[in-house]
């Protein structure tokens, strides 16, 4: 079989370098360079991309060994039916390693064509470290390396506004334009950098928060075989996703003009506040994963996929999305779309999204993701939301840590598990519930104060007990 490289392919034409992107793992390589690629072949964007790793350890060498080149397969399901598109990405031109490769590194910044940065360098990526210098071939944190960046830029073209750059990043963190943009002036500061640079820095470059969603598995190991099975080239990079894709950027009718999106079907969405988007992807989709997870281990199963599908299970999470549904203020229309596409991606037979992974650190995941719901309906309704509820105390129930004399995944911080621990050793369910309830460090608040809630999940706990889960379940719906 054939190596993978621009020769072999008849790919040699390289687009001129119009992004940088800092980060070079599954997520964007399935996300934003897949995105860019369709700019370019549906609207003719001809937009090259330069990937930087941002860490000293990362796969540069492979991407560059590939010329770039690598295999996008989005299997899933839509509306019911297997879909499955293979798509060669083509768009990366250039991959570097700035601690190798430094002066590299330097020279994207006097690309006469560059416009975009874009970047996922985890959570954790985008913070101040204040040992960071101007002089550090590259500087530690990824703000500090895009400081050395602009400065570079603003140099070489003398200052000039319109070679200021659309920054685009797109880790999990709330605001996460705004914080990057934070840090990049301090660095002016701290740096001396001069106050030209700094309003350069500020106001000629565009600081655009997002959101993110698409479910990345990444290098598909275990099947492998049967990928490589559909070309007829041999490819070390391969990413897998799920067909979904949504990306809401926070920007007005001046960046609509520079990422032309709305002329493809694409799902960007470039918008005033992305604030709705993630409302709706925190509160549906990680919350009906959230909501699940104990419920459905306990039932027995082991992944999402095998819980959507089920009898009882698959219907408990229709109705827990239901529940949540009802407590979102937006278009009714949207949501029932969105409700639709989540019990899709939980189907994906593609995926094997094991439960157990998903219940690492559940007690913040409910706090964040479930609690705002349960509580919105309790107030919108005027009575407590059956499933959601339920699902709560399926969760005491799980971090009781053992079910059926047999351990479960429990995975939170030791101190979590001690209070719980000391909870359940208070013997009766109505102390068990009244502790649990009542410590504000897992919820924020004291929870005993929700009218009835105390007492129905001692309701529930007791018919967990008695009878499992879904007997349990029908006689607790049968009273709330």
């Amino acid at each position: 079989m054939k190596k993978l490289n621009r020769i072999n392919t008849g790919l040699e034409k390289l687009q001129p370098i119009k992004v940088v992107q800092f980060g070079e793992g599954n997520f964007l390589r399935a996300f934003v360079d897949y995105a860019f690629q369709r700019l370019n072949k549906e609207v003719d964007f001809n937009a090259g991309i330069a990937i930087v790793q941002p860490l000293k350890e990362g796969m540069i060498n492979m991407i560059n060994d590939q010329d770039g080149l690598y295999t996008l397969f989005m299997n899933g399901i839509k509306k019911g039916e297997k879909i499955q598109d293979i798509e060669l990405i083509s768009n990366i031109v250039k991959a570097i390693n700035p601690y190798s490769d430094f002066a590299d590194y330097l020279a994207l910044a006097r690309e006469e064509e560059l416009q975009f940065i874009v970047s996922n360098t985890t959570e954790a990526g985008i913070a101040f470290i204040d040992t960071d210098t101007p002089d550090m071939q590259p500087p530690v944190g990824f703000p500090a390396k895009l400081t050395v960046l602009l400065y570079e830029r603003f140099k070489h073209f003398n200052g000039d506004a319109t070679k200021g750059l659309t920054i685009i990043p797109c880790e999990l963190i709330d605001y996460n334009s705004e914080t990057l943009k934070k840090y990049i002036l301090q660095y002016c500061d701290l740096w001396q950098l001069g106050d030209v640079f700094k309003t350069w820095a500020s106001d000629a470059c565009t600081y655009h928060s997002t959101l993110v969603d698409r479910i990345v598995p990444g290098y598909p190991r275990a099947n492998i075989e049967e990928y490589n099975s559909q070309l007829d080239y041999q490819d070390n990079l391969i990413v897998a996703a799920e067909p979904f894709f949504l990306w809401a950027i926070e920007g007005g009718d001046d960046l609509k003009a520079k990422l032309p999106f709305h002329k493809t079907d694409l799902n960007v969405k470039i918008v005033d506040d992305i604030r709705p988007f993630k409302m709706i992807k925190v509160r549906i989709l990680n919350g009906a994963h959230t909501a699940m997870v104990p419920c459905s281990l306990l039932y027995g199963n082991k992944l999402v996929m095998e819980t959507v599908n089920g009898d009882f299970t698959g219907k408990f999470v229709d109705n827990v999305i239901g529940e949540i549904s009802e407590t979102l203020a937006m278009d009714k229309n949207e949501i029932t779309a969105y409700c639709e596409e989540v019990m899709d991606r939980f189907k994906n037979p593609f995926i094997k999204h094991a439960l157990a992974d998903i219940a690492l650190n559940s007690i913040s995941k409910f706090k964040v993701r479930v609690l705002p719901s349960l509580l919105g309906y309790v107030n919108s309704q005027k009575k407590l939301p059956t499933n959601l509820t339920f699902s709560l105390a399926c969760l005491i129930q799980f971090y009781k840590g053992t079910w059926n004399n047999e351990a479960l995944p429990v995975k939170d911080t030791p101190e979590l598990v001690e209070a719980f621990k000391k909870a359940w050793e208070l013997g009766a369910l109505d102390s068990v519930v009244a502790s649990v309830l009542a410590n504000t460090e897992f919820w924020g608040e004291d929870l005993t104060k929700i009218e009835g809630l105390s007492e129905a999940l001692v309701v529930a706990l007791t018919e967990i007990e008695a009878n499992g889960i879904e007997n349990g379940f029908a006689n607790f719906s049968a009273k709330y």
